[in-house]
Protein backbone atom coordinates (compact mmCIF):
# COMPACT_ATOMS: atom_id res chain seq x y z
CA UNK A 1 0.00 0.00 0.00
CA UNK A 2 1.54 3.08 -1.34
CA UNK A 3 1.91 6.32 1.43
CA UNK A 4 -0.71 8.60 1.54
CA UNK A 5 -0.28 12.09 2.50
CA UNK A 6 -2.02 13.29 5.98
CA UNK A 7 -2.40 16.83 5.43
CA UNK A 8 -4.82 18.65 3.26
CA UNK A 9 -2.50 20.16 0.38
CA UNK A 10 -5.04 23.21 0.47
CA UNK A 11 -4.70 24.36 4.04
CA UNK A 12 -0.65 23.61 3.37
CA UNK A 13 -0.99 25.92 0.69
CA UNK A 14 -2.82 28.31 2.14
CA UNK A 15 -0.60 28.42 5.21
CA UNK A 16 2.31 29.18 3.49
CA UNK A 17 0.77 32.04 1.48
CA UNK A 18 0.32 33.80 4.02
CA UNK A 19 3.84 33.41 5.83
CA UNK A 20 5.54 34.42 1.88
CA UNK A 21 3.28 37.27 1.89
CA UNK A 22 4.12 38.49 5.01
CA UNK A 23 7.79 37.71 4.76
CA UNK A 24 8.17 37.85 1.43
CA UNK A 25 10.59 35.13 -0.11
CA UNK A 26 13.58 35.92 1.04
CA UNK A 27 12.36 36.49 4.23
CA UNK A 28 10.94 33.17 4.75
CA UNK A 29 13.41 30.38 5.84
CA UNK A 30 12.81 26.54 4.73
CA UNK A 31 12.76 26.13 8.57
CA UNK A 32 9.98 29.27 8.47
CA UNK A 33 8.14 27.21 6.28
CA UNK A 34 8.34 23.19 7.69
CA UNK A 35 7.24 25.14 11.48
CA UNK A 36 4.03 26.74 9.64
CA UNK A 37 2.82 24.17 8.28
CA UNK A 38 3.63 21.27 10.26
CA UNK A 39 5.84 19.22 7.84
CA UNK A 40 9.19 17.46 8.19
CA UNK A 41 12.00 18.46 6.22
CA UNK A 42 11.73 14.69 4.01
CA UNK A 43 7.76 15.17 3.65
CA UNK A 44 8.30 18.75 2.53
CA UNK A 45 10.61 17.83 0.33
CA UNK A 46 8.39 14.99 -0.96
CA UNK A 47 5.63 17.16 -1.45
CA UNK A 48 6.84 20.17 -2.95
CA UNK A 49 9.87 19.46 -3.92
CA UNK A 50 11.71 23.30 -3.10
CA UNK A 51 10.62 26.56 -1.59
CA UNK A 52 10.66 27.78 -4.96
CA UNK A 53 8.33 25.36 -5.65
CA UNK A 54 6.16 25.88 -2.87
CA UNK A 55 6.15 29.76 -3.65
CA UNK A 56 4.94 29.49 -7.13
CA UNK A 57 2.06 27.08 -5.47
CA UNK A 58 1.33 29.89 -2.91
CA UNK A 59 1.03 32.63 -5.59
CA UNK A 60 -1.61 31.29 -7.50
CA UNK A 61 -3.37 30.54 -4.35
CA UNK A 62 -3.18 33.59 -3.54
CA UNK A 63 -4.20 35.16 -7.80
CA UNK A 64 -6.76 32.39 -7.21
CA UNK A 65 -8.24 33.85 -4.03
CA UNK A 66 -8.37 37.30 -5.63
CA UNK A 67 -10.38 35.57 -8.69
CA UNK A 68 -13.00 34.21 -6.41
CA UNK A 69 -13.64 37.82 -4.88
CA UNK A 70 -14.10 39.33 -7.90
CA UNK A 71 -16.46 36.76 -9.10
CA UNK A 72 -18.50 36.69 -5.70
CA UNK A 73 -19.24 40.22 -6.38
CA UNK A 74 -19.99 40.00 -9.94
CA UNK A 75 -22.54 37.36 -8.82
CA UNK A 76 -24.07 39.41 -5.98
CA UNK A 77 -24.21 42.90 -7.94
CA UNK A 78 -26.30 44.37 -10.45
CA UNK A 79 -23.67 46.03 -12.39
CA UNK A 80 -20.38 44.92 -13.12
CA UNK A 81 -18.81 48.35 -12.34
CA UNK A 82 -20.35 48.13 -8.68
CA UNK A 83 -19.01 44.61 -8.57
CA UNK A 84 -15.52 46.08 -9.81
CA UNK A 85 -15.89 48.89 -7.03
CA UNK A 86 -16.67 46.20 -4.35
CA UNK A 87 -14.08 44.03 -5.34
CA UNK A 88 -11.53 46.65 -4.78
CA UNK A 89 -12.82 48.16 -1.55
CA UNK A 90 -12.90 44.51 -0.25
CA UNK A 91 -8.94 44.03 -1.16
CA UNK A 92 -8.06 47.22 -0.25
CA UNK A 93 -10.45 48.03 2.97
CA UNK A 94 -12.57 45.21 4.12
CA UNK A 95 -9.47 42.49 4.22
CA UNK A 96 -7.22 45.12 6.09
CA UNK A 97 -7.31 43.91 9.17
CA UNK A 98 -7.36 39.85 7.98
CA UNK A 99 -4.22 39.96 5.78
CA UNK A 100 -0.83 39.50 6.14
CA UNK A 101 -0.16 42.98 4.15
CA UNK A 102 -1.16 45.78 3.04
CA UNK A 103 0.79 44.96 -0.31
CA UNK A 104 -0.50 42.71 -2.96
CA UNK A 105 1.73 39.53 -3.12
CA UNK A 106 2.00 39.36 -6.67
CA UNK A 107 3.67 43.21 -6.66
CA UNK A 108 5.06 42.79 -3.66
CA UNK A 109 6.93 39.49 -5.04
CA UNK A 110 7.85 41.58 -8.65
CA UNK A 111 9.39 44.18 -5.79
CA UNK A 112 11.47 41.67 -3.98
CA UNK A 113 12.69 39.20 -6.18
CA UNK A 114 16.06 39.74 -8.76
CA UNK A 115 16.78 38.13 -11.96
CA UNK A 116 17.86 35.21 -9.69
CA UNK A 117 14.62 33.96 -9.77
CA UNK A 118 13.41 34.93 -12.94
CA UNK A 119 10.69 31.78 -12.95
CA UNK A 120 9.04 33.53 -10.07
CA UNK A 121 9.28 37.00 -11.38
CA UNK A 122 7.26 35.99 -13.94
CA UNK A 123 4.78 33.87 -12.58
CA UNK A 124 3.48 37.02 -10.51
CA UNK A 125 3.97 38.77 -13.77
CA UNK A 126 1.79 36.23 -15.45
CA UNK A 127 -0.62 36.11 -12.90
CA UNK A 128 -1.01 39.55 -12.77
CA UNK A 129 -1.99 39.84 -16.32
CA UNK A 130 -4.21 37.07 -15.78
CA UNK A 131 -6.18 39.59 -13.18
CA UNK A 132 -5.95 42.51 -16.11
CA UNK A 133 -7.67 39.88 -18.62
CA UNK A 134 -10.18 39.26 -16.25
CA UNK A 135 -10.56 43.17 -15.37
CA UNK A 136 -10.89 43.76 -19.73
CA UNK A 137 -13.73 41.33 -20.03
CA UNK A 138 -15.69 42.68 -17.52
CA UNK A 139 -15.64 46.06 -18.98
CA UNK A 140 -16.16 44.87 -22.06
CA UNK A 141 -19.19 43.37 -20.37
CA UNK A 142 -20.28 47.05 -18.85
CA UNK A 143 -19.65 48.52 -22.10
CA UNK A 144 -22.05 46.24 -23.66
CA UNK A 145 -24.71 46.81 -20.97
CA UNK A 146 -23.83 50.23 -21.65
CA UNK A 147 -22.34 50.79 -18.20
CA UNK A 148 -19.29 52.92 -19.93
CA UNK A 149 -19.47 55.58 -22.67
CA UNK A 150 -18.85 53.95 -25.99
CA UNK A 151 -15.83 55.46 -26.88
CA UNK A 152 -13.96 53.89 -23.56
CA UNK A 153 -11.11 51.56 -24.37
CA UNK A 154 -11.56 48.55 -21.82
CA UNK A 155 -7.89 47.47 -22.10
CA UNK A 156 -6.87 50.96 -21.34
CA UNK A 157 -9.18 51.74 -18.36
CA UNK A 158 -8.29 47.73 -16.92
CA UNK A 159 -4.89 49.06 -16.77
CA UNK A 160 -5.76 52.28 -14.94
CA UNK A 161 -7.59 50.11 -12.29
CA UNK A 162 -5.07 47.56 -11.81
CA UNK A 163 -2.31 50.60 -11.31
CA UNK A 164 -5.45 52.01 -8.99
CA UNK A 165 -5.73 48.70 -6.76
CA UNK A 166 -2.07 49.12 -6.31
CA UNK A 167 -2.00 52.42 -5.25
CA UNK A 168 -4.47 52.69 -3.16
CA UNK A 169 -3.35 50.12 -1.01
CA UNK A 170 0.22 52.12 -0.81
CA UNK A 171 -1.51 55.34 -0.53
CA UNK A 172 -3.86 53.53 2.91
CA UNK A 173 -0.63 51.82 3.97
CA UNK A 174 1.15 55.58 4.32
CA UNK A 175 -1.93 57.51 5.21
CA UNK A 176 -4.49 55.40 7.45
CA UNK A 177 -7.51 57.64 6.03
CA UNK A 178 -9.81 54.94 5.03
CA UNK A 179 -12.26 57.36 4.16
CA UNK A 180 -10.59 58.79 1.62
CA UNK A 181 -9.47 55.60 0.01
CA UNK A 182 -13.34 54.86 0.08
CA UNK A 183 -14.01 57.82 -1.92
CA UNK A 184 -11.48 57.20 -4.20
CA UNK A 185 -12.80 53.94 -5.09
CA UNK A 186 -16.20 55.46 -6.31
CA UNK A 187 -14.53 57.76 -8.18
CA UNK A 188 -12.45 55.63 -10.36
CA UNK A 189 -14.57 54.83 -13.07
CA UNK A 190 -16.22 58.97 -13.03
CA UNK A 191 -15.04 59.56 -16.29
CA UNK A 192 -15.56 56.27 -17.90
CA UNK A 193 -19.22 55.77 -16.84
CA UNK A 194 -22.13 56.31 -19.04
Amino acid sequence: MANTAKYDREQVVDKAMLLFWEKGFHGTSTRDLQRTINLRPGSFYAAFGSKEQLFKEALNRYSQQGRDLLQLNVAKSKSILGAIEGFIKALVLDQRDQVPSDMCMLVKTIAELTDEQPELVNESKVLLQSMEGSMVDLLAQAKLREELKPNVDCEVLAKKVIVQMMGLRTYLRSSNNEKLVEMLILEIFDSSRS
